[in-house]
């Protein structure tokens, strides 16, 4: 490579926007909030899920012992899973938030990627994407949970996302992915400081034909005027319902 091509090639990379998983689930959610998290740095205080990033470490470690001895978990074996953990020189950073699996889009300017949990193999050689979550309920019933909130549309898109990014670097992908989902239990008559959890494996059938145009449509917001206030968006009713109110008392004082 000559230096006039490093220089054209540093020059693409650095003008190109960089987009995030989380940044397309924001703004599938709330344009307006994305881009005044994204663009302005405003957005509400949260805290970290350190239990919960807890439990995802030690989920990895898992996977990871029988990445190293080549062969299935026994989470697979249970479930009739023909796979196990895929090995790849790259896992640890795919697995990094600061690095993660990327994709260069060089038409539109767009750098896109994600941290993955973890990554399975089948015998065929495709790969499974798996995240790991954490709960603590009285009773685990994922099909109640779809039926009543929005979440695991998140979760769905989450997994889309990553099968599309493997899919952009090269590798056959399954079209079914897995949530390892941890719930703890609450109703143990003693704590003695250990967290009991139930394991289940939730199987989601998945299709990421959508995550083009979603990753374009982020690039436009931060590229285009304020967006408006999503209706469903509890952020943004909650600043309404404030200032609202913040008014009314003006007018009455």
């Amino acid at each position: 490579m000559t230096i006039i091509e490093a220089k054209d090639r540093f020059k693409k990379a650095t003008s190109m926007i960089k987009i995030s998983r989380t940044s397309v689930e924001q703004n599938i959610k709330c344009p307006r909030c994305f881009v005044l998290d994204k663009k302005h740095r405003i957005k509400p205080f949260s805290l970290p899920f350190t239990l919960n990033i807890a439990v995802d470490e030690l989920c990895k470690n898992e996977f990871d012992y029988y990445r190293a001895k080549a062969e299935p978990h026994p989470l697979f074996i249970e479930h009739g899973i023909d796979a196990v953990p895929f090995a790849h020189e790259q896992l640890d950073d795919w697995r990094n938030w600061r690095k993660g699996i990327r994709t260069i889009d060089e038409e539109n300017g767009i750098n896109f990627g994600g941290a993955i949990d973890d990554v399975w193999q089948k015998s065929t050689g495709e790969l499974i994407v798996a995240d790991v979550k954490a709960t603590a309920k009285k009773v685990f019933d994922w099909e109640k949970t779809c039926a009543e909130y929005d979440y695991p549309k998140s979760y769905q898109r989450q997994l889309e996302m990553y099968q599309y990014l493997l899919k952009k670097n090269g590798f056959e992908v399954a079209p079914e992915a897995y949530l390892v989902y941890y719930n703890g239990r609450k109703n143990e008559p003693m704590f003695n400081q250990e967290i009991k959890f139930d394991l289940h494996l939730i199987k989601v059938d998945c299709d990421f034909s959508w995550v083009d145009q979603a990753i374009l449509d982020t690039k436009k917001s931060l590229e285009g005027p304020m967006p408006k206030s999503t209706p469903t968006c509890e952020n943004c009713n909650y600043l309404k319902a404030r200032w609202n109110l913040s008014q009314q008392n003006v007018e009455d004082a």
